[in-house]
């Protein structure tokens, strides 16, 4: 169906792929598949010759590759008959691309083409701060629970998707963590959706919070028959007065029904009580999860509990959340122990790439322990972080490009913690980073990497800094 899909909607197209990474080569592949390499055009910025082998490959087949330059300027072909793939990163409105699309060009993605023509059910996730670890969370739960078909994880997360339309079907649920980058121009065709939180991220790319909040709800779309939101969120909370749609209010920080949904008409709400996760539709109450089963730490982890439980509520046996919780250790790159030594132990939350996240990361510990932050920053402000830090931690060691904008940041507030005994690090050399936390770290503690900013200043992606620092660790 695939391959003939393709014939059908594109043969007289011209197919253009912005961007040759972990999206558009799936979609590159098929294209070959289907015998129509010849139409179809990668534009990359970097040079061929750095595209590896799977480039050489698809050039060898037939694909057209444009390389070097920006890949939204200059289109060579004709863009009233082009097709437009672009990678996440990629800004809708960037270069010439509005250009293209008023004279005809239709843009997509590789997640918003498998949206428009999977007969599956969609659960989407977004959100600033725990969208990977409630996406898995969604998924296992349904993988323990749901019967009537098979459960795939894809979107900003797993496997590319596009691929599998064939296999997919209309008994299936499909689990997508979306990005911001991903919704803001697509219509994710959930019928399940939920936003774990909006608070200020990828404020380098997104014009203002504004635009980005607005990215964010488009996880809501016209097929959204259940929509989850965070009753304590300010960007999310809104969002329930005015739609009216079933929808489902969480949050651990608040303990009855009332004090969670007040004001909200028709929404049904999750909330913790001493110790329990309860749901509740206003009249009726039940208990599902009792959070000492929860082996991840965290009061943020129990609400990723909570929006994973409202989104498979009512479709998966009423156990299967319990079974996963007493069993999933977390995922890979987020609060990952890596080793105790010297009875200190370090952990990899190499996935924490915002402010936010790193002040849920140190919330989970007790005694306080050295942190490193630092990376490529996203235009996001320090200063809660900063307070934090004075409140928690026992030393932080800055590095990356961001050392001096969280410098500053706790430079602007450190006279508001005149008793702190925070010691403040700066050590450009990555290796040398976790070496100078190991010689401050004392005994009981521990050494967590949450960034609070992307990997881009020194890696390709947040997975490679947190394996280079476990590799690290691991040699001590």
């Amino acid at each position: 169906m695939l391959h003939s899909l393709l014939r059908e909607k594109f043969s007289d197209k011209n197919i253009i792929l912005l961007g040759f990474g972990v999206s558009n080569i799936p979609v590159a592949r098929e294209f070959l598949a289907a015998g129509m390499g010849a139409s179809v055009t990668v534009r990359d910025m970097k040079p061929f010759s750095e595209l590896g082998d799977t480039a050489r490959e698809f050039a060898e087949a037939g694909v057209n590759f444009e390389c070097g330059s920006e890949p939204t300027k200059n289109f060579t072909c004709d863009t009233s008959r082009a097709v437009i793939f672009r990678s996440p990163g990629i800004r809708p409105d960037a270069g010439d691309l509005t250009a293209a699309i008023e004279s005809g060009a239709i843009l997509t993605s590789e997640v918003e083409f498998f949206c428009e023509h999977t007969y599956a059910r969609i659960f989407a996730i977004t959100g600033s701060d725990g969208k990977t670890t409630t996406s898995t969370l969604t998924s296992l739960i349904l993988k323990e629970g749901y019967k009537d078909g098979k459960i795939y994880l894809g979107g900003n997360i797993g496997t590319p998707l596009f691929p599998l339309l064939d296999e997919i079907g209309k008994n299936d649920i499909c689990v997508l963590e979306l990005s911001s980058f991903q919704l803001m121009t697509m219509d994710s065709r959930a019928t399940h959706a939920a936003i774990t939180n909006i608070t200020p991220n990828h404020l380098n790319w997104h014009i203002d919070m504004n635009e980005y909040a607005e990215a964010k709800y488009n996880v809501n779309g016209r097929y959204t028959w259940r929509l989850v939101l965070n009753a304590t969120d300010a960007y999310s909370r809104p969002l329930a007065e005015y739609i009216g749609k079933p929808k489902i209010l969480f949050s651990a920080y608040r303990d009855s029904y009332e004090s969670l949904c007040d004001g909200i008409d028709g929404a049904d709400g999750i909330f913790l009580r001493d110790g329990q996760i309860v749901y509740s539709d206003g009249k009726n109450e039940e208990i599902l999860l009792n959070t000492s089963d929860i082996k991840i730490p965290g009061v943020h982890n129990i609400e990723n509990y909570m929006t994973a439980i409202a989104l498979t509520y009512g479709i998966t046996e009423k156990d299967a959340a319990v079974r996963v919780a007493k069993t999933f250790g977390g995922v890979a790159h987020r609060l990952e122990l890596v080793r105790e030594k010297d009875g200190v132990k370090y952990y990899n939350s190499s996935i924490d790439s915002s402010p936010t996240r790193t002040i849920a990361a140190l919330s989970t510990f007790k005694n306080k322990p050295t942190l490193i932050v630092g990376g490529r920053g996203k235009k996001t402000p320090y200063e809660g972080l900063a307070r934090e830090l004075y409140l928690r931690a026992g030393a932080v060691i800055l590095t990356g490009e961001t050392a001096d904008e969280v410098s500053e940041a706790l430079a602007s507030v450190a006279s508001e913690y005149p008793d702190s005994d925070l010691r403040i690090l700066l050590e450009e050399d990555f290796a040398a980073c976790v070496k100078l936390a190991e010689s401050v770290t004392p005994a009981g503690s521990a050494v967590v990497l949450s960034p609070a900013a992307t990997s881009f200043d020194k890696f390709k992606n947040f997975a490679e800094r947190g394996e280079v620092f476990k590799e690290i660790v691991k040699n001590l």
